[in-house]
């Protein structure tokens, strides 16, 4: 296939795809060919601005030729090497990177190949950890309302998007959830993190009152809930929650396969909120998306406390074939150098204001019922049709990229998150095209 093959010439039956409508995709085709920096460009030759930074993942721009030229020098001198009872030097010099620049005591790094599978090695290693300190009966697993972790079985049971879970019968058994925190009655068109709900938190005991703190191992929540349309915890909500799994024993894992590697203008979200989980899963901006990798970061507590046994044995019967895969490390590095050279981890912060200002200039036009930011991520949330949820954000989401802007679509919520080096005239671009666009599909 040439670069700027056209839609109508390709056979597009083969592909099963991911998320997709694919019937009402397949009928009218939305192709890119390429990208560079903030725009991608369409296999008509359209320049499209990449509003969320590929699938939240893309944050040092299209094109890095670094890690490119990182991953061509490392498949030439190795391209594949276990990590099972085997190591590679590159794969040590990555972890000591990420130690170096994750949230104080998150330093033992478990690596993974994507989010899902973060979420659910972070998963395991909290019942392992229980059963080594000798709180086997910890066997349960709480997640939240409208929380999104990966699709494999652990995160799909814990993950609480009715529509990802709907159609898959079986789910791990005693996972139970607390409630979202999306209070749009009270917390409409908030500007960073809502001033209402904290006590939301409170709902975990519950769960404690219910089932037993006994029976409790962990309690996982993105830090802001980024699939389910961005929605950013009321002031307060993190800190309440770490209080309470420290009173009941309970490990806090904090899903930040979205808000890590800059996101909020901080390197994560647990030094944005100054709170600090027990576990922290990360996957996409760890390689600027350009190779499939993610990283399980955990407390010396959790680690350690699986360190026992005769050094001859296993400590966690878990891993992949792709764990610390050299090449992912060696786009990871080349990423790390970037962000590091560019200052890319904390740009947003100053970005942050002009982002939400601008974008909440959007208030007021049609069907316009909330609109949502906090540090570079941003939600605007219109009614929804009678009886036909989702129409209008996909008719926006289609109108947008027809007029050359490019997000993310949850329902009747589209939500833009841009690469780390977008500037203010791009930030005035984007809010430009999605407000008459909103115009246009009301």
């Amino acid at each position: 296939m040439t670069v700027h093959q056209k839609p109508n010439t390709l056979q597009l039956d083969s592909f099963w795809m991911p998320f997709t409508a694919n019937r009402q995709f397949k009928a009218a085709p939305r192709m890119f060919a390429s990208a560079e920096g903030m725009h991608y460009t369409t296999v008509d030759g359209r320049k499209v601005i990449d509003g969320s930074a590929g699938l939240w993942c893309v944050n040092a721009g299209h094109g890095r030729r670094q890690i490119a030229a990182a991953v061509e020098r490392q498949l030439m001198s190795l391209d594949f090497a276990p990590s099972f009872q085997m190591g590679h030097p590159i794969a040590f010099d990555f972890a000591e990177r990420l130690a170096a620049i994750a949230p104080q005591g998150l330093d033992r790094v478990f690596f993974t190949n994507s989010g899902s599978e973060s979420a659910d090695t972070a998963l395991k290693i909290a019942l392992a950890y229980q059963r080594a300190a000798g709180q086997p009966t910890r066997t349960r697993l709480i997640g939240r309302e409208r929380g999104y972790h990966g699709v494999g079985f652990g995160g799909m049971s814990v993950g609480g998007i009715v529509n990802n879970r709907r159609a898959f019968a079986t789910h791990l058994p005693g996972v139970d959830h607390i409630v979202h925190t999306h209070d749009l009655a009270r917390n409409a068109f908030s500007k960073q993190l809502p001033p209402h709900g904290a006590e939301l938190a409170d709902d975990l005991e519950r769960l404690v009152a219910l089932h037993g703190a006994e029976t409790i191992a962990a309690v996982i929540v993105e830090p802001v809930a980024g699939s389910t349309g961005v929605l950013a915890p009321p002031q307060g909500y993190l800190q309440r929650l770490r209080q309470l799994c420290d009173k009941h024993g309970i490990l806090l894992i904090f899903d930040e396969v979205i808000t890590g590697f800059g996101r909020l203008g901080t390197p994560f979200a647990a030094n944005y909120f100054g709170v600090t989980p027990d576990l922290m899963t990360t996957a996409k901006g760890i390689t600027n998306g350009t190779v499939p990798m993610g990283a399980v970061f955990a407390s010396r507590k959790i680690h350690d406390g699986l360190m026992t046994g005769p050094e001859s044995q296993i400590e966690l019967f878990h891993g992949y074939t792709y764990s610390a895969h050299p090449v992912a490390c060696a786009a990871g590095l080349a990423t790390l150098d970037i962000y590091e050279d560019e200052g890319l981890l904390t740009r947003g912060a100053s970005l942050a204001g002009y982002w939400s200002d601008t974008f909440h200039q959007l208030k007021g036009l049609p069907n316009v019922i909330d609109i949502r930011t906090v540090g570079l991520m941003g939600a605007v949330e219109l009614s929804p049709r009678k009886d036909a949820p989702g129409a209008r954000g996909y008719d926006l989401m289609v109108d947008c990229f027809n007029r050359g802007l490019y997000f993310r679509q949850s329902g009747d919520a589209v939500a833009l998150s841009p690469p780390l080096i977008v500037e203010r005239s791009h930030i005035d671009e984007m809010v430009s095209i999605l407000g008459d666009a909103i115009k246009r599909v009301a």
